[in-house]
């Protein structure tokens, strides 16, 4: 014996093996291996068993290891698995392996066997035996639905031949394992991690590590008693609505009597009766404060389950509520009735309507039309249900007539002073003004009464007599009110302002925008007179003169004229005063073009005022932003930036649309005869091409190649030949290299 597991299971292997093959002295027979064993149950608290192996020479290879191998669950070795290695005990005989059982391991059929590496050999296999590894090792619990609420006494009960949901709800990933589930010590075939049942029992599981480990696996959980019944339909007698008056006496009868149940009765969710054998009836005490509420009886027994009642509803009749319907005091206007009314929870109330007091004749209805001014109330009676209940009052409503009327008015949408272009004002409210000074907002009640008028600066507008008014030109900026007439009331509204912009439009223009050393003045100019004006020159927002119509930049920076003699401040259009830079001038290609000839490439440049480009001859070729180039050359863009220039030089060449051959077949077939040169190079009377042989003599030169070399194919006297070319113009290289001529 070697190792002990945590689960007092052993695992003891012992292996007796032939290993067979020119490297040993002969054929040596053994017995079977036999196995002395338990189980294997590893967890994360003990992982360590020993396996005992034995074989005979001759020796094995110095470089031989002896590897342990498991099998599948079901003791194949298809895809073995290594548990362990050694390769320093080629000279002992007798050994141990030590392993650790894997932890996805989990099976009752599981084998070992050893193979060696030199000379490959494999040992036989073991019996099966059972391997788990137990990844969860505590006690169990298990609840209906797996919701955590454990039963009091364990017991849950299934009535009408319903069932019951049992699942564990303290394990992770749950539906990872598989289980053992058993009714009253019986296991049952079910393996999943939820057991429904209708069958009465006692009930509890385990998880399944197989024969041996699930028990050790110390895993088996609460037990849950599932007991059965019927309904008895359970219900309390007589009416679900029932008022009662103080003092009154009543009882609450259950409808199932004389089957030995126990009764409990509950008034708002709240115990206030039992559990009491056969209470079948309950006593309403009326003679203290809150007996009204909602009543329910519950009922168990050994034949029946638990059944808990629908509620009934009991009221105290004399208590009993009335609610005001309008809100607050109300204000009566000139030529109104208003109409007051009151609700109330009593079951057969009677009305009187007072006024200052004093009862009203006649007003004896929840409602009340009113059209004087006084302090109004309804009393209140319940008639019904035999209480002696006391009159109960409403909340009282004043009426008032307003001693005085006032306006007020309020921009429509968005207005900004100096910056919209128009406003419309309107009436947003009317309040009427007790003697007190107490106001009430009654402009649905009477806007339409009155008369209207506008005023601008104290001055009546002719024919602006509504509640709404249009402001669209600046000539009409002003304080705007708002007066209106109805019988002897006079309002006059509060006073907005309205200043709107003016139209015109103020630009101030530059002969530049950039500043640089030698070029003229930047001097600014107004489009609008500033005589008579009261103006500011600005720079970067502030303020650097007052008094000169025009000014000279003489600093960069942001420049804007404001004039001010308006109501609202004229503020013309920025202009941006640069330094010089030649940054400023930026080309949206390299100034090195290569074209391909007989195309076109489009350079075009940003940042400048105005633009040139010239020839190499100073021929001016165009003066916009950009400019096509097809001919090679140089050439010169000048751009200006108001006074100041600079300029940028582009040079453009062609671009060879194919390589300088090196190899030649003169043969005269006609294909590959003759070295061709790109366009770049021949017929070109600036350019030279010179040949050379292999010694260094010339052997060809001509200035405008015509592509015609070898003009002769009986000046080469070997099959290959090679030569040397140069391509120059005026005396400074553009191409050398070699020709091989094949014949």
């Amino acid at each position: 014996m070697k190792k002990t597991s945590s689960y007092n299971s052993i695992f003891v292997i012992v292996f007796a093996i032939m290993l067979l093959g020119t490297h040993f002295l002969g054929a040596q027979v053994l017995d079977k291996p036999t196995t002395v064993w338990t189980a294997a149950c590893a967890s994360d608290s003990f992982n360590s068993y020993d396996v005992s192996f034995r074989w005979s020479p001759p020796l094995v290879d110095s470089g031989n290891e002896f590897i342990l191998e498991l099998s599948d669950s079901n003791g194949n070795f298809g895809s073995p698995r290594e548990l362990s290695r050694v390769g320093d005990r080629n000279t002992d005989f007798n050994f141990d392996f030590n392993f650790a059982v894997p932890t996805d391991v989990s099976g009752e059929n599981y084998k070992l066997r050893v193979r060696s590496t030199s000379p490959a050999k494999t040992s036989p296999a073991t019996d099966a035996y059972p391997m788990h590894y137990v990844q969860f090792n505590s006690p169990l619990l298990i609840s209906e639905d797996g919701n955590g609420s454990i039963p009091s006494g364990g017991v849950i009960q299934s009535c009408g031949g319903g069932s019951v949901t049992l699942s564990p709800h303290n394990i992770p990933n749950a539906n990872t394992y598989t289980y053992n589930w058993y009714r009253s010590g019986t296991l049952l075939a079910e393996k999943t991690e939820n057991l429904t049942v209708s069958t009465p029992g006692m009930y509890y599981v385990e998880l399944d590590y197989g024969s041996v480990c699930s028990g050790s696996a110390n895993t088996l959980s609460n037990s849950i008693e599932i007991s059965t019944g019927s309904s008895v339909g359970i219900a309390i007698t007589g009416s679900d609505d029932i008022g009662l008056c103080p003092g009154d006496s009543h009882a609450l009868q259950a409808n199932i009597t004389g089957l030995g149940l126990t009764y409990t009765w509950y008034k708002d969710g709240a115990i206030v009766a039992g559990p009491t054998l056969e209470a079948d009836t309950y006593n309403v005490n009326t003679s203290i404060t809150g007996y009204e509420g909602s009543y329910e009886v519950e009922v168990e027994g050994a034949a029946a389950c638990l059944e808990r009642s629908p509620s009934i509803t009991i009221r105290n009749l004399g208590d009993f509520t009335v609610t005001r319907q309008n809100d607050g005091d109300i204000v009566l206007l000139p030529s109104q009735i208003k109409t007051l009314s009151v609700t109330t929870t009593a079951t057969a109330p009677s009305y009187q309507w007072y006024k200052d007091g004093v009862p009203i004749s006649g007003a004896t209805n929840s409602s009340l039309a009113v059209d004087l001014i006084g302090v109004y109330f309804a009393r209140v009676i319940e008639n019904g249900g035999g209480c002696a209940a006391s009159p109960l009052d409403s909340e009282t409503t004043t009426v008032v007539s307003p001693d005085s009327f006032e306006f007020e008015i309020d921009y429509v949408g968005s207005y900004t002073s100096c910056q919209s272009g128009g406003a419309t004002l309107s009436l947003s409210a009317i309040n009427a003004v007790s003697s007190s000074g107490a106001r009430t907002d009654v402009t649905s009640d009477i806007e339409s009464s009155f008369s209207y008028q506008w005023v601008n600066d104290g001055g009546d507008i002719s024919g602006e007599t509504s509640k709404t008014i249009t402001v669209s030109n600046f000539e009409e900026n002003g304080s705007y009110t708002l007066n209106g007439v109805l019988d002897s009331f006079t309002p006059t509204s509060n006073g907005l302002d309205v200043t709107l912009s003016t139209n015109q439009v103020l630009e101030i223009t530059t002969n530049g925008t950039v500043l640089c050393d030698g070029a003229d003045p930047i001097v600014f100019n107004s489009s609008e007179s500033l005589a008579d004006e009261t103006f500011e020159w600005l720079r970067d927002g502030v303020i650097i003169d007052t008094s000169s119509e025009n000014i000279t930049a003489t600093e960069v920076g942001v420049y804007q004229l404001v004039i001010r003699t308006h109501d609202c401040p004229i503020t013309s259009n920025e202009v941006t005063i640069r330094e010089f830079d030649e940054s400023l001038l930026t080309l949206d290609k390299e100034q090195d073009l290569v074209i391909i000839e007989g195309e076109t490439e489009t350079l075009t440049a940003s940042g400048a005022e105005s633009y040139q480009w010239y020839d190499s001859n100073n021929t001016l070729l165009g003066e916009q932003s950009f400019f096509n180039f097809e001919q090679e050359g140089e050439y010169l863009l000048v751009a200006s930036f108001g006074n100041c220039n600079t300029s940028r030089v582009v040079t453009v060449t062609f671009r060879d649309t194919f390589s300088i051959p090196n190899v030649i077949t003169a043969n005269g077939d006609g294909i590959n005869d003759l070295w061709v040169l790109p366009n770049t190079y021949s017929r070109n009377q600036d350019v030279v091409v010179t040949i050379f042989d292999e010694r260094g003599r010339q052997v060809f030169s001509q200035s405008n190649y015509e592509n015609n070399w070898p003009q002769s194919t009986t000046s080469f006297n070997k099959p290959n030949m090679i030569f040397y070319y140069k391509v120059t113009r005026g005396g400074q290289s553009l191409k050398q290299g070699t020709i091989t001529v094949i014949r």
